[in-house]
């Protein structure tokens, strides 16, 4: 699973960048990958 979150700037993100879930940060990748899966955000 690719860590999305090591390359952040919010602290809050930061610390939660090892957590084993598949975060998204809030961009245009999240977005398309939601649409594309039917999922709502």
């Amino acid at each position: 699973m690719p860590n999305r979150l090591a390359d952040q700037s919010s602290p809050y993100l930061l610390q939660h960048q090892d957590n084993p879930v598949d975060w998204y940060p809030w961009n245009d990748e999240a977005l398309s990958r939601a649409r594309q899966e039917n999922k709502p955000i």
